[in-house]
């Protein structure tokens, strides 16, 4: 497989990360008996007219006037106009997510360098046709991202008081950091139901986001009683330093008491509403897909080239393996634009490529991973030259059949994933890019590998030709919800990319790159980060890193 690592990709210097936050007021009312369940999709687009996600906020039920704690971080680039999009949405099925059963709340559409600018801009949304979304507001705050550490939280309660009157609270935490206007909310954690005593999923909060990475500062901790009704009701609180927090987890758990302040005033004899302890606050460094890629993780690309019977007899001028007198089709062209871009981030531009589908020589038995250059001992193929030699001396000599089935080539480069499992340090990710024509025949086989990869090293960018229906391969892509097997395991997270290719084909190739890439420097850092894994040639230990001086505001 094609190696990325040893030479480094083509990097713009300018970029910046940006951090932004989104809080709206006054958004539509969807819901009859109860209120809006609000989540912002931010799209952006650099040119033309493709946009793409970049990525979701959390759910907040029953909310007119959400604060979103989940911030999208983007890169920023001083010389582009980068255009955003941020749409409002009332989600009716938080399983799924699905955009597509959603009710519109509104849209914003405005460019990162205006939020930059201001670092904060509150302007109102507007429906599809423009006409104003009701009251409807966003606010969206940048902060660059020049700090790249995280505080690594373990976080328990007991003895919290009881806020329902047939039950038990059911508690959640809000992490505040310390602003010039007051406080700005940094996390959320999850809801523990019916429970007085809990215990929260370990979490990461960006010191930035935190403290702005002064240790000194301090943070201030509400914990809640969730009510469906979104009218949650406040325990207490408690306010200290990182500093503090790491000095009291030194010896054994800090604890602090969560007071509410009213109830104090209130109750002679008050003491507390219960105690916040935490066991672990370990501020360490995450690092960056750029800093994966420079400390010598190596990126390899398989390509899989759909041959069934669906595309069409190659001899037809219909066909997408039709090679016309100026010798290109739709394949051709993917796999010249495609290939031209992840050719930037490879070594040795070795590429393996196996074909699916097709009736292969001398048997003429139908093959779901074959090398296209028929060397099963040597399936490379040298640079986007190569496979594309390989290819058109290929496709004379197999006969298109069928069925469309993914999952054979899905686990053939699993294989190399679940072998890599066993690496001490970063130095090796799959990426699977799969050209095809949108028809698929084993769609819970592949559901299945899909979410057996995802638990693996391993990303998969699927590239539609063609102009056939797609929503089988929007599916696989998890931006609607995470995909679940066909047993109805979810998938450990979202590794599929899907990119319709005539969406682009007359526009600039630059589009296609990032469409295509959008997704895999995010996928490779959440891998690597969250099983602990450093770069090869890391820079300094990943934990125990010292504090830093304050940034100054963007």
């Amino acid at each position: 497989m094609a190696a990325v690592g040893n030479a480094g990709p083509k990097v713009n210097d300018c970029v910046t990360k940006v951090s932004l936050s989104v809080s709206c007021e006054n958004l539509l009312d969807k819901d009859v008996f109860s209120k809006s369940d609000p989540v912002c999709v931010l799209y952006m687009n650099s040119s033309g007219s493709s946009w793409w996600e970049v990525g979701r906020t959390e759910i907040i039920q029953n909310c007119l006037n959400p604060k979103f704690s989940k911030t999208f971080v983007v890169d920023y680039y001083f010389e582009m106009v980068q255009k955003l999009r941020f749409e409002l949405y009332d989600i009716d099925d938080s399983v799924t997510c699905n955009l597509q059963s959603a009710d519109f709340l509104g849209e914003l559409e405005c460019t990162l360098g205006q939020i930059v600018s201001s670092q904060k801009i509150t302007k109102p949304l507007v429906m599809k046709d423009r006409r104003p979304a009701g009251r409807g507001t966003i606010t969206i705050s940048a902060e660059e991202q020049t700090d790249n550490r995280v505080v690594k939280f373990e976080m328990s309660a007991r003895k919290l008081d009881k806020k329902d009157f047939f039950g038990k609270s059911d508690p959640f935490l809000e992490f505040y950091k310390q602003t010039e206007n007051g406080w700005k909310l940094a996390h959320r954690t999850e809801v523990v139901k019916y429970n007085l005593n809990p215990v929260w999923k370990p979490f990461k909060i960006p010191i930035l986001a935190l403290c702005g990475g002064d240790v000194e500062k301090s943070i201030k901790v509400d914990c809640y009683d969730y009510n469906n009704s979104g009218s949650h009701e406040l325990i207490g609180s408690f306010q200290a330093t990182l500093c503090q927090i790491q000095q009291a987890c030194s010896t054994y758990a800090a604890e602090f008491e969560c007071i509410n302040s009213k109830k104090k005033q209130k109750k002679r004899g008050y003491k507390n509403s219960g105690v916040i302890s935490i066991k672990q606050c370990q501020i360490i460094k995450e690092y960056t897909f750029l800093d994966y890629i420079f400390g010598g993780c190596q990126i390899n690309f398989t390509i899989a080239i759909d041959f069934t019977g669906s595309n069409g007899h190659p001899s037809s001028p219909q066909s997408l393996h039709y090679i016309n007198p100026h010798g290109y089709n739709e394949y051709l062209s993917a796999i010249w634009a495609v290939g031209n871009v992840i050719q930037d981030y490879d070594s040795d531009k070795m590429f393996p490529v196996f074909g699916f589908g097709a009736q292969i020589p001398p048997t003429w038995q139908v093959s779901h991973e074959f090398p296209v250059n028929f060397n099963p001992g040597n399936p490379f193929c040298a640079g986007i030259e190569g496979v594309v030699q390989a290819y058109q001396q290929c496709l004379p000599q197999v006969k298109l059949y069928g069925p469309t089935n993914f999952s054979p080539i899905i686990n053939h480069v699993s294989q190399f994933g679940r072998q890599a499992l066993q690496q001490q340090t970063a130095s090796q990710y799959f990426v699977l890019l799969i050209i095809t024509d949108g028809v698929i025949t084993d769609m819970d086989q592949t559901r299945n590998a899909i979410v057996s990869a995802s638990s693996l090293p391993m990303s998969i960018i699927i590239v539609g030709v063609g102009g056939a229906d797609f929503s089988a391969m929007e599916f696989l892509d998890g931006d609607d919800g995470l995909l679940r097997s066909a047993t109805g395991v979810p998938a450990m997270r979202d590794i599929v990319q899907f990119v319709p290719f005539r969406q682009f084909q007359n526009g600039p190739q630059e589009l296609l790159a990032q469409s295509v890439l959008a997704e895999v420097p995010g996928q490779v850092v959440s891998f690597f980060n969250s099983n602990g894994l450093k770069p090869p040639r890391a820079a300094a230990p990943a934990a125990d890193v010292p504090p830093q001086p304050p940034v100054a505001p963007l």
